[in-house]
């Protein structure tokens, strides 16, 4: 396969074919430089040198009633993870200002759980408009499924992006959840849209899905057009049901971000949840098809020291870009 020519033609809107994006996934470890370079051209083209950073702040940890396998907030856990329940406003707020600190452009507040309760719903609106009034970041926010209503009124306190993933294939999603659709998940990420919220929406690979599945998620948040698109490495916590599962190498981590780069490539791709343990040393070249990463801690999961990130990206020439309006 000659991955410039490939390049070439994404860029003039051409759409790859089934058997082009198994190439990708496939392609032969010597030619990977080649394959991330023709990533990072189209990369280059909408972003430039530049990349996002996010920062999570995990406000309410446990008590969640769905089943997904891969999560150590599950009902179905036996993970030792902190239990706690919604962060009051200050704390939410201060988080913020430790997100600034880090030089994030992006604020994820995430909570476990179906949903949020109205009154879960009321502290993150109250933190939110307090945050908006005293940092200039942009807001996602992660809460579970969601109403047109609820989904109005984050967009009223200032909730720029609404994050909602869809984990997985369509036709893999009864292997890692049964306690809601892969439809419920769509038509919240469709909420978030209808209100005017930017949506946000990935995935988590390495849970046993094929690589059809890999490239059926990616044409699924084309589909759904998801302005940002986290990419999970699975890290397989203990006493979770996907425990044990170590499927992915660093290269063909690097393939995935170049897939879905090739097939979403005007979107925010980001590296998301695994980036350390799954591409370990190679961690750096994720950010020629990518152009986000979280720093700090994940929910569950410690991330690496913001000041390697920093270190990492200033050795690799590439600008954090502090711009919150796109």
């Amino acid at each position: 396969m000659n991955w410039k020519i490939v390049a070439e033609r994404v860029l003039a809107g051409h759409e790859l074919a089934d058997g082009e994006a198994l190439s990708v996934l496939n392609c032969p470890d010597e030619d990977l430089l080649e394959l991330l370079h023709s990533a990072y051209q189209v990369r280059k083209k909408y972003y430039g040198n530049d990349v996002k950073l996010n920062m999570i702040i995990n406000t309410k940890s446990g008590f969640c009633p769905e089943n997904c396998g891969y999560c150590a907030q599950s009902i179905d856990s036996k993970a030792p993870i902190p239990k706690y329940r919604m962060m009051d406003k200050k704390t939410i707020v201060k988080g913020a200002e430790t997100a600034y600190r880090m030089k994030s452009g992006t604020y994820c507040i995430v909570a476990s759980g179906r949903g949020p309760t109205n009154r879960e719903l009321n502290q993150v609106v109250d933190a939110v408009r307090e945050i908006k009034a005293s940092y200039d970041l942009k807001i996602c926010a992660c809460l579970g499924l969601l109403k047109p209503e609820q989904a109005a009124r984050l967009k009223d306190a200032g909730v720029d992006r609404y994050n909602h993933n869809i984990n997985t294939s369509e036709a893999h999603h009864d292997h890692i959840t049964t306690s809601h659709t892969y439809d419920d998940r769509v038509e919240t990420v469709e909420s978030a849209k209808s209100a005017g919220m930017s949506p946000c929406s990935g995935v988590i690979v390495g849970m046993k899905e094929t690589k059809q599945d890999v490239i059926a998620m990616a044409r699924a948040l084309k589909a759904i057009d998801a302005d940002s698109i986290p990419v999970n490495f699975l890290h397989a916590i203990d006493g979770t049901a996907l425990e044990g599962t170590d499927e992915l190498t660093p290269l063909y981590c690097l393939k995935v971000l170049c897939l879905f780069r090739l097939i979403n490539p005007t979107k925010e791709i980001r590296i998301a949840g695994g980036r350390e343990v799954n591409l370990r040393s190679l961690q750096p070249f994720g950010l020629y098809p990518a152009n986000s990463i979280f720093v700090g801690d994940y929910l569950t999961t410690e991330g690496q020291e913001s000041t390697a990130d920093h270190l990492m990206l200033k050795d690799l020439g590439f600008n954090v870009d502090y711009v919150t309006s796109h």
